[in-house]
């Protein structure tokens, strides 16, 4: 277990020289805390970090269902906190004075940032122990937000999806189990109620939307109406976190919106072995996380899950922003970086299948769904061969299904290799999906597959549909106020515009969705960090 292999970084002990420089950013006088007195509660928002200088404090996870464990203690030199912390979400732990109380300084957020940028020591110190604690929170149980539902029904995987994606802590509790059947009657709800989303502070949501389980849970922050910013970053893919975290580190205000999780299609990977200073590799979710953490430690904001209904750029130097919750925010400059969205073949009866059968992504929850099934698994592109290697150690076959002769034109070799040496994943080359069948219960139960070649039509066992065959640019919520090439991707560069700006002045592009990028995770990240340097020249020359 993380919170027993590495206790001494996850409750690290700041030095008596750390502590008195510390305390210069204290946001308010030391407070005395009678024993057992609460710091702070599961569900509070932006509260404060609190930094032990006598006695201790014990930390105690808790979940929906209010089962309690404790987490971890802290004494002198110690501090509460994690990335809810960070991030002004609502806390995931309790935290109490010792049996004999405390005595602690508080640290609000800007104080807290001020810190941590202050000093590298005690900021790598912190931000490893807040990071930590959060991976220790969703190795444990009883904490979190509990998910009652079918356990492969849309819905239920949706939630999973949205909490997974977002590094947040949950259990699931199968509705059809003798549980799962309890719990139904004692929460008195009925069968189109399901998923029910149980969060942290015990509020009951039925079947909520993916922005409802945001608010319900204390992920979405409340963006008041009218609020300006330097930057409003429209997607959290690994060229909007680059942006974010280049922007705020510099000084410029940031936000940043995203109607799912931070990652985009990379987060959704299960290994990146290409990208540079990793040679082990690494976890698309574990590299976007720490840009996430880095953003938000510079003081960039975070709006996730949240909508973008439209972009209105005709009344510079500010860009109105209208979010789906009725809100408007102004930008004084705009970063689009909104990537792509999964290209969807014609298929008949795909959409009957789709986020039960049919996934376009291959996390931890659509492998344990799959595993000792075979699968069918259609793209001959990078993400088609990290998938397949990855759900090759949970499916019972892998059919590698692609529409050319071979891998090579597409795929790094590495990953072709790979591929060669597993022994149950099967490629099916000059071949495309055209057909799925449905079995007695609902659930899909063989693909349908035709030749190029000649258009022979044959079947093959396939209960789980893996799509990866590419993305088209998410710029519909554009209408049209932005100049898009014949593809519809973003055009930059224009004639006298700097090379990531739009055809509207201020309005930047960068990463999949701009027309001519690379579709890489080191080349977004890189013009995320360029599209800075423009944005700081443009807002120079509307100064001058």
């Amino acid at each position: 277990m993380l919170l027993e292999d590495r206790l001494a970084q996850i409750v690290p002990t700041l030095n008596p020289i750390q502590v008195q420089f510390a305390l210069r950013f204290a946001s308010g006088p030391a407070k005395h805390f009678a024993p057992d007195e609460k710091l702070l509660d599961v569900g509070d928002r932006n509260m404060a970090v609190w930094l032990v200088i006598e006695g201790s404090i014990v930390a105690s996870r808790r979940d929906g269902l209010g089962r309690e464990r404790i987490f971890a203690t802290g004494g002198p030199g110690q501090f509460s906190g994690e990335v809810s912390d960070l991030a002004g979400h609502a806390s995931l732990a309790m935290v109490c004075a010792g049996p004999d109380g405390c005595t602690a300084y508080p640290f609000d957020l800007p104080h807290l940032r001020a810190l941590l940028i202050s000093s590298a020591d005690i900021g790598e110190l912190m931000m490893r122990a807040f990071i930590l604690r959060r991976a220790a929170l969703l190795e444990g149980d009883s904490v979190g937000s509990v998910i009652l539902g079918k356990a492969g029904s849309v819905d239920t995987v949706r939630l999973r999806g949205l909490l997974s994606r977002n590094s947040y802590p949950h259990s699931l509790i199968d509705a059809e189990g003798s549980e799962g059947k309890a719990l139904v009657v004692r929460l008195g709800v009925q069968p189109t109620d399901l998923p029910i989303l149980i969060c942290p502070n015990g509020t009951v949501l039925r079947r909520p939307s993916d922005a409802e389980a945001g608010v319900g849970l204390g992920i979405v922050p409340d963006i008041k109406q009218g609020t300006q910013y330097d930057v409003i970053v429209v997607g959290a893919g690994p060229a909007g976190l680059a942006t974010a975290v280049y922007a705020a580190s510099e000084g410029l205000s940031v936000m940043v919106l995203d109607s799912r999780s931070f990652g985009g299609q990379a987060g959704a990977s299960s290994r990146i072995e290409n990208y540079l200073g990793f040679p082990t590799g690494i976890s698309g979710q574990a590299l976007t996380a720490r840009a996430f953490m880095q953003a938000q430690k510079f003081g960039a904001q975070f709006a996730v899950p949240i909508s973008v209904g439209e972009l209105d750029c005709s009344r510079p130097p500010l860009h109105r922003i209208a979010l789906d919750n009725g809100v408007s925010i102004y930008g004084r400059t705009v970063v689009i970086a909104s990537g792509a969205r999964y290209r969807r073949p014609k298929i008949e009866n795909l959409d009957r299948f789709e986020g039960s059968g049919v996934s376009y992504w291959a996390t931890p929850i659509e492998a344990n769904l799959c595993a000792g099934r075979d699968i069918v698994l259609v793209g001959g592109g990078n993400s088609a061969g990290q998938a397949a290697v990855f759900l090759a150690a949970y499916a019972r076959r892998v059919n590698l299904t692609v529409r050319s002769c071979g891998l090579d034109a597409s795929m790094s070799r590495y990953l072709i290799d790979r591929i060669a040496a597993t022994p149950n994943i099967e490629l099916r080359v000059n071949t495309e999906v055209t057909g799925l069948t449905c079995a007695a219960d609902g659930s899909l139960e063989c693909v349908e597959m035709t030749c190029r070649n000649d258009g022979a039509i044959f079947r093959v066992n396939g209960e789980y549909l893996f799509l990866f065959i590419g993305a088209d640019p998410n710029t519909q919520w554009l209408d049209r106020r932005i100049a898009l090439d014949e593809k519809g991707f973003v055009a930059t560069g224009i004639g006298p515009r700097r090379p990531l700006e739009t055809s509207s002045p201020g309005v930047f592009a960068v990463g999949d969705v701009r027309s001519g990028s690379t579709k890489r995770v080191a080349a977004g990240v890189g013009e995320g960090a360029a599209a800075v340097a423009q944005i700081h020249s443009y807002l120079g020359a509307l100064s001058s």
